[in-house]
């Protein structure tokens, strides 16, 4: 069903390109339906449960409940009244994941996105992975609005929310509207700007259905009636504002037009002088507060129940920014456009998701990779919805679209004019913290199995593929057990691969404590032409989490130009492979300052292999450790079950951070090495009586105590050999 509109239909400043993210479990695909059900885009309400939602299009995860990769859609919106009544408005919607494994497609999706919709839960406030995307969010400098959700369970308590957020998140939080009653009782908002009550009628323990479905996706929805009741959702009404919350409403409101006139001198000056501000000023100025990140404006709803999306989304339109409120975004410029997902389609092949921030892309056009200085031809050009495509000829300036024909352009690429060049800021991902060995159950499955591991490392940044020099197995490595195992059961669906996995294994890195130095030489003389290949190198830490650093300070012709990046090479492959354990070298800061050649036998093969010995020997003398992935895990449990969770992480070499109470749970905070965690979830299920969850990421890597480092070392079995 294509939807019949350009970007020529909507001017900049009426687009918003938003992402909804949260925490896993607070209800971003619910709120999604809920949003392309009002908007008019879909004319039945997806359930989870049922696996019937529009963004959970993969059978993976609708046979699982969960949100695996983002999906991106277009829906249109006309505000009833404020900032842009009247106006229709394009809405280009991305639903994240909220499960840590798929952290890329949250990471990818915000560096494209201009702003997005934080949905916290408002029986538990922030949570671990809140925290995750909110600090996602401020790397690339994305405004926020924030939806407080599931007003209607045990528990909601959307003050408690705020000032989780402004605790835990360091957020300037504060209420844009108050729930009309809570848990059970939740019927309606309060809008404190307007100082107007909202009642959502219909059966408060189930989600309603319309009787008159929108026919129309051209014309959007259209709000009906004086009150603002919706022909595509669950109606509300406006009423007065109950008088049991007339003193909290007028407290409320006061401070979040304190919180506004801070912002912005001139109504400061009103404000403090006792002037009446119009409800249009405080709007404007909370538009830039927002788009500034000064301010996060707190909504309450319940997505489950149909109440309060409607208003979020009117905040969408009016607090987000659009396009036009981003510098780098100019139509009138040359072409800019940003790479940021790949995803292997069975219909079309490889599709390459875009966002282009200026000019104009053309289907058919070549288009120059700044980043590889390469040139690509897009073949056609789609508009996405979920797994649905729309062809279109072209794309313009703050439109996110997919192309096809792109062969060599990956994740983070920067696509533009050949004449005008330009690299855009590329996107950074976690390394994997976890692998495991994975062999074909046939021949036939041989020959399909570095295909599939090859377009599933396309799609996912996070997903590493490689071969061990010891064993001949090849391994894979990802941010967790459920993101392997859902890469294994596609290679199995969509490539028809058959494969035996181990199990999986901690992804520990190697490093070294102090400076040292090395030499490498590498010399043999078999009849004809020889090899010979000598360099002396020095190595230093780097801080953690500083990766690695190859450095030449090789004056006076010592050893050829064209020779050190042979040198480089072989340094990274035996970082890659290994000194200690067979674990890849990490922080570490490698310096070739001297060495010699032969005018006739010197080889780039030989200095490749002459640099590998030369790193294996200081290294020896470099006092090497071994580091671990340390997680951050939240449990939450019923009180009675605390000591002996506690108890038991405090067992697998637990910092326990916290323990505080939240609802009627408690939950504990702490740091554990992810080495100690095999097998948890039955281990807490059981402790629990299968009450009690838990939720873990990858926070950093810390040394591995000695006596556990010296067994892994006499487990790997590495040699530690260069290959000659």
């Amino acid at each position: 069903m294509g939807l019949q509109k350009t970007n020529r239909d909507f001017p900049l400043d009426r687009i918003r390109n938003i992402g909804i993210i949260a925490h896993i479990d607070a209800g971003k695909t619910t709120t999604t339906e809920r949003i392309l059900f009002y908007t008019g885009r879909t004319y039945k309400i997806g359930d989870i449960d049922e696996g019937t939602t529009t963004t959970d299009w993969m059978e993976q995860e609708r046979e699982r409940g969960i949100t695996i990769v983002s999906a991106a859609i277009t829906a249109f919106w006309t505000v009833k009244q404020g900032l842009f009544e009247s106006l229709e408005n394009r809405i280009n919607l991305i639903d994240t994941p909220g499960h840590v494994d798929f952290t890329a497609e949250v990471e990818r999706s915000l560096r494209v996105l201009d702003g997005a919709v934080i949905v916290l839960d408002s029986s538990s406030g922030v949570q671990s992975q809140t925290e995750t995307v909110w600090r996602q969010a401020n790397k690339y400098n994305v405004p926020l609005i924030a939806f407080s959700n599931k007003m209607d369970v045990v528990g909601a308590d959307f003050q408690a929310t705020i000032q989780s957020a402004r605790d835990r998140l360091g957020a300037n939080a504060i209420a844009y509207n108050l729930p009309i009653g809570r848990e059970n009782d939740f019927k309606g908002v309060v809008d404190l700007l307007t100082e107007k009550a909202y009642i959502w009628e219909g059966d408060p323990s189930a989600p309603s259905t319309p009787s008159t479905p929108s026919t129309s996706l051209r014309t959007g929805p259209l709000r009906t009636g004086p009150l603002g009741t919706s022909d595509t959702g669950a109606k509300f009404n406006e009423v007065e504002i109950p008088a049991d919350m007339a003193e909290e409403v007028k407290a409320a409101r006061e401070k979040l037009v304190e919180e506004i006139a801070g912002t912005d001198d001139i109504l400061m000056e009103k404000y403090l002088g006792g002037q009446d501000m119009s409800v249009e000023e405080l709007k404007l100025a909370l538009r830039r507060a927002v788009i500034g990140s000064k301010i996060v404006p707190v909504l309450a709803g319940s997505s489950l129940r149909n109440k309060g999306v409607q208003k979020m989304l009117d905040c969408v339109v009016e607090y987000l920014p659009s396009p036009q409120d981003i510098e780098k975004t100019d139509p009138k410029a040359s072409l800019s456009a940003l790479a940021f997902k790949i995803q292997v389609d069975p219909h079309v092949g490889k599709l390459t998701y875009i966002r282009v921030y200026s000019g104009t892309l053309k289907s058919g056009s070549y288009v120059y990779n700044s980043t590889k200085q390469i040139k690509e031809r897009v073949g056609r050009l789609l508009l996405m919805h979920a797994n649905d495509r729309e062809e279109i000829e072209e794309a313009f300036a703050g439109e996110i679209v997919a192309a096809v024909g792109l062969k060599d352009t990956i994740t983070g690429d920067t696509l533009c004019d050949e004449t005008s060049p330009i690299i855009l800021e590329s996107i950074t991902f976690p390394d994997p913290v976890i692998s495991l060995a994975i062999e074909p159950k046939t021949k036939s499955d041989q020959e399909r199995l570095g295909l599939s591991l090859q377009r599933l490392a396309e799609e996912d940044p996070t997903f590493r593929v490689k071969s061990d020099a010891e064993t001949g197995q090849t391994i894979i490595a990802g941010m967790g057990e459920l993101q392997l195992e859902i890469l294994v059961d596609r290679m199995k669906r969509e490539f028809k691969v058959d494969a035996n996995v181990g199990q999986p294994q901690v992804a520990y890195k190697e490093t070294i404590t102090k400076y040292a130095e090395g030499e490498g030489k590498y010399i043999r003389q078999t009849g004809g032409r020889g090899q010979y290949g000598h360099c002396l190198l020095k190595i230093e830490p780097l801080p953690r989490g500083q990766g690695r650093e190859f450095v030449s300070e090789v004056v006076g012709g010592a050893i050829p130009r064209e020779f050190i990046p042979p040198i480089e090479k072989g340094v990274i492959e035996k970082e890659d492979t290994g000194i200690l354990a067979g674990f890849p070298v990490t922080d570490i800061k490698v310096t070739v300052y001297d060495g010699s050649f032969h005018d006739v036998d010197s080889s780039e093969i030989a200095f490749k292999i002459a640099a590998s010995l030369g790193l294996s020997e200081a290294a020896k003398i470099a006092d090497m450790i071994l580091l671990e992935p340390i997680m951050k895990v939240e449990v939450t449990t019923p009180d009675e079950f605390l000591g002996e969770i506690i108890g038991d992480l405090s067992s697998k070499r637990a910092q326990i951070l916290s323990s505080e109470s939240r609802g009627n749970a408690r939950v504990v905070l702490a740091l554990v090495p992810l080495a100690e965690m095999h097998g948890y979830a039955t281990a807490i299920r059981s402790m629990s009586q299968g009450r009690a969850t838990y939720y873990m990421e990858a926070d950093h890597y810390e040394p591995v105590p000695q006596n556990i480092t010296q067994k892994i070392v006499e487990s790997s079995g590495f040699t530690g050999r260069v290959e000659r």
